[in-house]
């Protein structure tokens, strides 16, 4: 075995790429953290002194790009809810208020006049409770069908998405790391092999020059280098370049047709789902249009069910009071308007449709319009995350100046 091996000057020039490799590793890995973690601001004086992670502390502009690459793909409103057959819509309403229809009737009208609702002899209870098991499924039917017809005016896609995806900081990192959990491995593992490579130049360059500020000046060439690097082969070049036999393209948009399929399902079946929809309809900003439409479909099954016993029911509750009962059901109608779609294999069908339609979309995006869903999280404030690493390379630097070589 050579001598020189047993030389400890060599062991410390053989230091130089390793610690490089480290740093550039431990540099990129560090990045990658900080753009997810933590969810919230931690620290004493916001935002200077802590940190968030640049995706929880942009949610709202983030919440924007997922936005963006949504509905391009989705068409209008209208196609995501023919997407979902509105048929199937009536009939999972049907199913689910159906058996509690008479509950219903009952807990409604002996609220208003339980002295009543206990004196009507039970062929007349009977009378109206089929009335309204008769007229239901006709009203639920003309209501859905109103719904497509006047949708743009009950909800925005847009803002329901946007509010969606804002709140849930944990649901956007997911979104953003399983799309591009390939591309962050390769960043991490990168740095090792772009910072050994810098490591070499660097004890090349000491050879020649043991300054001390050589160290930490290539620490911070390897923080900032490695990370910048990685970024640049994984989005460029956008299109295939032949260079010989070899065929290059960003490793992210190679993966077209995997990250479509990704990110198609987790939009889909958490935040466009048939359960978000109808309480985005029923709680959001135009929340008053749904209210009166129900109201619109609904009201005329109180006056149909009453049927004979409506001069008996009216005189009693009076005029006043007959509209009050035919508000306060319609008012119950509203409360359980979420209710039928919180079964989840509900959801996951509908969900199933509206992913499929959208997965083919992606596939079809230009690489332009494809790198866009995953470049942003890294454009924002991504000079911030280079610095950072420079600032450990110079750490690191100084260590090994002191540790390895003695200060110089």
């Amino acid at each position: 075995m050579p001598e020189f091996l047993f030389d400890p000057e060599t062991w410390k020039y053989f230091s130089i790429p390793l610690v490089a490799a480290l740093v550039g590793w431990s540099t990129n890995w560090v990045a990658i953290q900080l753009t997810f973690l933590p969810l919230e601001f931690v620290g004493i004086l916001k935002p200077w002194l802590g940190w968030q992670g640049i995706i929880p502390s942009k949610a709202r502009k983030m919440a924007a790009v997922a936005v963006e690459a949504t509905l391009s793909k989705l068409g209008s409103l209208k196609d995501v809810y023919e997407q979902v057959e509105p048929d199937k819509i009536a009939r999972q309403i049907i199913q689910f208020v159906r058996p509690r229809l008479n509950q219903m009737t009952d807990e409604v009208i002996s609220q208003e006049q339980a002295a009543l609702w206990e004196s009507l002899p039970e062929p007349v209870k009977n009378r109206i409770y089929a009335r309204i098991h008769r007229d239901f499924p006709t009203r639920i039917d003309h209501l859905v069908e109103d719904v497509g017809k006047n949708l743009e005016d009950l909800i925005s896609l847009r803002d329901m998405i946007m509010e969606h995806a804002s709140k849930n900081k944990e649901l956007l990192n997911r979104i953003f790391l399983e799309c591009g959990e390939n591309e962050f491995r390769f960043i991490i593992r990168s740095g090792i092999y772009f910072g050994g490579l810098f490591g070499l130049l660097q004890m090349a360059f000491w050879y020649f020059c043991q300054g001390w500020w050589v160290l930490p000046a290539f620490g911070f060439l390897v923080g900032c280098a490695t990370n910048w690097i990685a970024l640049n082969i994984i989005f460029r070049p956008l299109h295939p370049v032949d260079i010989g036999p070899a065929t290059f393209q960003g490793i992210f948009l190679k993966r077209q047709k995997e990250v479509a399929a990704t990110y198609s399902r987790l939009v889909t079946h958490e935040i466009i789902t048939v359960r978000n929809l109808a309480d985005a309809m029923l709680n959001g900003p135009k929340s008053g249009r749904t209210h009166a439409l129900i109201r619109k479909h609904l009201r005329p099954i109180v006056d149909a069910a009453v049927g004979a016993a409506r001069p008996v029911i009216k005189g009693v509750f009076g005029t006043k009071g007959f509209e009050g009962l035919k508000e306060h059901a319609t008012d119950v109608a509203i409360d359980l308007s979420v209710d039928p779609f919180e079964d989840p294999v509900f959801n996951k069908d509908r969900a199933d449709i509206i992913e499929e339609v959208m997965r083919q979309r992606m596939e079809e995006l230009t690489p332009e319009e494809y790198v866009e869903l995953l470049r942003p999280c890294f454009q924002e404030d991504e000079w911030k995350l280079v610095l950072l690493g420079g600032a450990l390379g110079i750490i690191a630097g100084v260590a090994q100046l002191g540790l390895v070589f003695g200060g110089l």
